[in-house]
């Protein structure tokens, strides 16, 4: 379906919580570009997994740099985009949790935090963010039905930590329009109902009346 005008589009939300398959569903209903975590390719994410104290500050710089150049490729694209998790989440939710369990020094994370301010300040951000908000069960059950291997030593308390930090910034987030959907009620993989209900709210907010 065409619209006019360029619109890019973030979909945020814990692990689990459903956010590839919400991108591939609105790239084709849309017809949008679609960017998406890199997670099978990436070196860092199984040795984290295993030891994350290790692991933790390369990760991060990881998927930094990497969204860093996802957006920067968005900005430039004629194209509307959807992008699968965005980079403020990198530092608002992931990095932020990792110090304060004492995953990540304080040197390391002050180092990143100043990386992460640099990046974004020469980037635009989303012009809808979309939050998938689950709770752990919910979470769980779709990890454990995607089945990735390195993802099975994440622990219960680790993604309820990351919810918290994710309801925080979601409050707090002013960057520009939001819509949150929770999700433990739905399943807009498989019932047309549930996509049909969330792609009505996108497009209303995106090109509705009354969007704001």
């Amino acid at each position: 379906m065409p619209y006019a005008g360029k619109k890019y589009v973030a979909v945020a939300g814990n692990i689990g919580a459903g956010k590839s398959s919400l991108t591939r569903i609105l790239s084709s209903y849309f017809k949008w570009e679609s960017y998406f975590e890199r997670v099978d390719d990436n070196p860092y994410l199984s040795d984290f997994y295993e030891d994350m104290h290790r692991w933790s500050f390369n990760l991060q710089v990881f998927f930094l740099s990497s969204r860093f150049e996802h957006q920067r490729s968005i900005e430039e694209s004629p194209h509307s985009v959807v992008q699968d998790r965005s980079i403020y989440e990198d530092a608002e939710i992931f990095a932020r949790n990792l110090h304060e369990m004492g995953l990540m020094a304080a040197r390391d994370y002050d180092n990143y935090t100043a990386l992460f301010r640099t990046m974004t300040s020469y980037l635009k951000p989303p012009d809808l963010l979309v939050y998938l908000r689950a709770t752990v069960p919910t979470l769980v059950s779709h990890i454990q039905s995607r089945g990735r291997e390195f993802e099975s030593t994440i622990r219960i308390e680790y993604l309820e930590r990351l919810n918290k930090h994710y309801e925080d910034w979601v409050g707090r987030y002013d960057l520009g329009p939001k819509i949150i959907i929770d999700v433990d009620e739905m399943d807009f993989v498989n019932v047309e109902e549930d996509q049909a209900r969330i792609i009505a709210q996108i497009e209303a907010r995106l090109f509705g009346l009354f969007p704001e």
